[in-house]
């Protein structure tokens, strides 16, 4: 039992380990922490209908909301690298108010960026990266927004983990588009393929990043 034990210790920090935090949001003037809804803990969200999926659970209080022009770069820095393998996704959701006062509810989120898979070897593009970055459209609104960053790990099939951060940030700039927004939780089903898929066996030879399509301006 002892013996046991001993070999079980290190499988399991081996396992938390693997998890991961988004942990700073990144412009093209700035690097921040402080704008991060920080999540308590690295344990992914595991139930894509839980309101947890929106910015995490429980994730701690941004003090900070920083200003970003329409059109500029974005994004969110990792404490680790993405060595689960998934597909990624950036959204934008615009707050009533203000971002600080906005938990994420209702139909006010839209895509910006993802990362999906490549074939042949099959693999996912984000794969061992610790930074993803996007622009924002140039034709968004200005305003206060939640930028949302989420990376799915299909490692374990049928059992999909999402690694999600909220960011609070104020659109400067931009325009008058109106781009198809979704809940989130709603933005998709827990028996979608992207989620179901098997990604070891049959090797996919298609894949669809979960989530509406990509507003690109």
């Amino acid at each position: 039992m002892k013996l046991f034990t001993t070999l079980l210790v290190p499988l399991f920090i081996q396992a938390v380990s693997a998890h991961y935090i988004w942990t700073t949001l990144v412009t093209s003037t700035t690097s921040t922490s402080a704008a991060v809804r920080m999540p308590l803990n690295n344990s992914p969200v595991q139930d894509v209908t839980s309101k947890d999926i929106t910015c995490n659970a429980n994730p701690g209080v941004a003090t900070q909301t920083v200003s970003v022009a329409a059109g500029s770069t974005v994004g969110f820095v990792l404490d680790n690298t993405l060595y689960h393998q998934g597909p990624a996704a950036i959204y934008l959701g615009k707050a009533p108010s203000t971002a600080a006062a906005w938990d994420g509810s209702g139909a006010s989120w839209f895509k910006i960026a993802e990362w999906g898979a490549t074939f042949n070897p099959f693999g996912f593009t984000d794969f061992n990266l610790n930074a993803l970055n996007t622009t924002i459209p140039a034709s968004v609104p200005a305003g206060e927004y939640l930028l949302r960053i989420e990376q799915v790990g299909l490692h374990v099939a049928g059992a999909p983990q999402w690694y999600i951060s909220c960011a609070q940030i104020a659109v400067t700039g931009g325009g008058s588009a109106n781009p198809t927004k979704v809940s989130i939780p709603g933005y998709v089903a827990a028996n979608d393929p992207s989620l179901t898929v098997n990604i070891y066996y049959p090797t996919p030879t298609a894949y669809k990043v979960p989530g509406p399509a990509v507003f690109r301006g």
